[in-house]
């Protein structure tokens, strides 16, 4: 997870989508502990309100959870969690603006499926 921060999106959002890939690519899995957030502050020179502000967004998901005294932790369902959360999210971003797209130009519903097989 140490690659540089851009200035694209908040700083919490880029810590939160960042464990969020790790476990979504299995880099973490469940029970895996996560760096704290004086880590990610450290690692990336931020203030660490600033990484617990991206953590603690995963806590409140349930994606990860606290051990009083030893740290925070990828939970059992983090994966499944934020895999329905992407597909979700890739409906509206791309297929509602797709079949919005395919109505204007008068694709048909055949037409648009044969178009997702060939591509």
């Amino acid at each position: 997870m140490n690659q540089s921060l851009s200035n694209e999106k908040p700083i919490f959002q880029q810590i939160r989508e960042r464990i969020e890939d790790a476990i979504l690519d299995e880099i973490l899995m469940p029970e895996d502990r996560i760096p704290s957030t004086n880590e990610f502050a450290k690692e990336y020179q931020i203030n660490p309100a600033t990484a617990g502000k991206g953590v603690n967004e995963l806590v409140d998901k349930g994606i990860i959870y606290k051990k009083r005294g030893v740290g925070m932790f990828v939970s059992a369902d983090a994966r499944s969690i934020l895999i329905e959360e992407r597909k979700e999210s890739f409906f509206f971003n791309y297929i509602e603006p797709l079949k919005n797209e395919a109505t204007r130009l008068g694709i048909s519903e055949e037409e648009l499926n044969n178009m997702l097989r060939r591509g």
